[in-house]
């Protein structure tokens, strides 16, 4: 008779459990997130000026990414790295609407993590290389 009640309570709680394990739609935003989002942005941004210079230099011209590129990529820069020191320094406090969510890019209600050339920027600074898989890299034309 023990063995039957420990066994129904056995079942019974791992179906609790698995009701359980759905996730906040949030969730993924979390301060270890923030904090990896920081550290990226401080270390990683300045791969913004050849993205730009290279995204230019394909949309509008060689001369146009040798010069408005350049700047381009050199103002995203300093954006990053201030979001960078921005978010190292809070990191651990929910400042963005009681969220973690970056602060710099909201298209619509859709958050989105893919690159806005002309105004945004995406959740983590850009891939140099011929990585194609991930969602924030550079996308490849061949």
């Amino acid at each position: 008779m023990r063995k039957l009640i420990l066994i129904a309570t056995i079942f019974a709680l791992s179906g609790g459990a698995y009701a359980d394990i759905q996730a906040p739609p949030g969730s993924q935003y979390n301060a270890t997130r923030k904090l990896g989002r920081a550290i990226g942005n401080i270390l990683y941004g300045a791969v913004e000026i050849p993205e730009q210079f290279f995204r230019r230099s394909s949309q509008y011209g060689r001369k146009a990414g040798g010069s408005y590129g350049i700047i381009d990529g050199g103002y995203r820069t300093l954006k990053r790295f201030g979001y960078g020191c921005y978010e190292l320094l809070t990191f651990y406090c929910p400042t963005y609407h009681g969220t973690f969510r970056p602060p710099y890019q909201k298209c619509g209600t859709d958050w989105r993590v893919e690159m806005n050339p002309q105004d945004g920027l995406s959740e983590f600074p850009p891939e140099l290389g011929f990585e194609s898989h991930f969602a924030h890299s550079r996308r490849q034309n061949h």
